[in-house]
């Protein structure tokens, strides 16, 4: 089933809208972008976002954005400023004002604010020559679109472009601060998100892992491969390095190869480092949960140890990384 003509055409305006806002970016707005990332970079402070109606659920969520990837940020209320809460804001504070027209009145006492104690001020309206854009230290201009409202009215392709360039920013932030997945995880630690940026470390088995001497006979190897249930055993040198490991396959190998023999020499005279799989696939404590996930998935295997200096301190398994919300 085809979708009414009228979605087409609403998709069609927003699309038509990211190209110009592309093309502005690309001849002239990419300097006052860059502007606007010195100044909110360099600010000792908090990254204040502001804005009512439509412009204030766009500065809402871009506060959770910026304050989530590492840009210490909150949304103020207009109407709640101008009855105390600009007493959140402080000089070291940068504020980014949002309004389509740039002749918000809510925004008006929040600015008379900021020029009093000489807080630095982004704006991003779509009109460069008005109150908001002539107030502020950095203006981003957003290009002059037709809404995807039938009407023309209602905040539409207008929020698209608002919510693109606020994203764009924080993104561009991320990179300029050197966030990393692990600050991201200190962040997120909640959901299926926080579970797949935990380190290997806090969610791996260290108890009971199931090793054997390089030297034990495949018997010995067998009992501890039953015994740990995961399918696999590591095999240490005498040094307590991890040189290798056996499987069930391996074992099963074994004694498909020793048909012929007798039961004493392939179980009791044979040592596990001899059936072992050499250099096995091992991943170091500090690597996120979700990077063991990938080695398993990429190696086509549920079980691989954590290994240290060499020596193993424990063990991940698929089974493991579903428990805790990885998979």
């Amino acid at each position: 089933m085809n979708p009414p003509s009228s979605t087409v055409k609403s998709l069609r305006l927003a699309l038509s809208a990211l190209e110009v806002l592309l093309g502005k970016v690309q001849n002239g707005l990419g300097d006052e972008i860059e502007r606007a990332l010195d100044v909110i970079e360099a600010a000792r402070g908090r990254l204040i976002v502001v804005g009512i109606g439509k412009s204030g659920h766009i500065a809402a969520k871009l506060a959770a954005s910026f304050a989530s990837t590492g840009t210490p940020a909150f949304f103020v209320h207009p109407t709640e400023a101008s009855h105390g809460d600009l007493g959140m804001i402080a000089p070291q504070d940068v504020v980014l004002l949002i309004s389509k027209s740039g002749e918000t009145r809510e925004l008006q006492d929040i600015i008379a604010y900021c020029k009093r104690f000489g807080m630095k001020m982004v704006a991003l309206t779509s009109v460069a020559d008005s109150v908001v854009g002539r107030a502020a230290d950095v203006v981003l201009v957003l290009p002059p679109v037709r809404e995807a409202c039938p009407n023309d009215l209602a905040p539409t392709t207008s929020t698209l472009l608002t919510m693109a360039l606020g994203d764009a920013l924080a993104v561009a932030l991320v990179e300029r601060r050197g966030f990393s997945e692990r600050n991201f995880h200190d962040f997120h630690p909640g959901g299926k998100l926080g579970a797949q940026l935990v380190p290997v470390r806090e969610i791996m088995r260290t108890e009971a892992l199931p090793l054997v001497a390089a030297d034990a006979p495949v018997n010995a190897g067998l009992a501890v491969l039953t015994k740990a249930s995961l399918g696999i055993v590591g095999v240490q040198d005498k040094a307590g390095a991890l040189i290798g490991v056996i499987t069930d396959g391996d074992v099963r190998r074994h004694l498909e190869a020793s048909a012929e023999s007798s039961m004493k020499a392939a179980m009791w005279e044979t040592s596990v480092a001899e059936i072992m799989s050499d250099n096995p696939v091992t991943i170091p404590p500090d690597i996120m949960a979700v990077e063991a996930l990938a080695c398993l998935q990429a190696h086509s295997i549920s079980v691989l140890f954590v290994v240290q200096a060499g020596r193993p301190i424990g063990v991940v398994s698929f089974l493991s990384l579903l428990q805790a919300g990885v998979a």
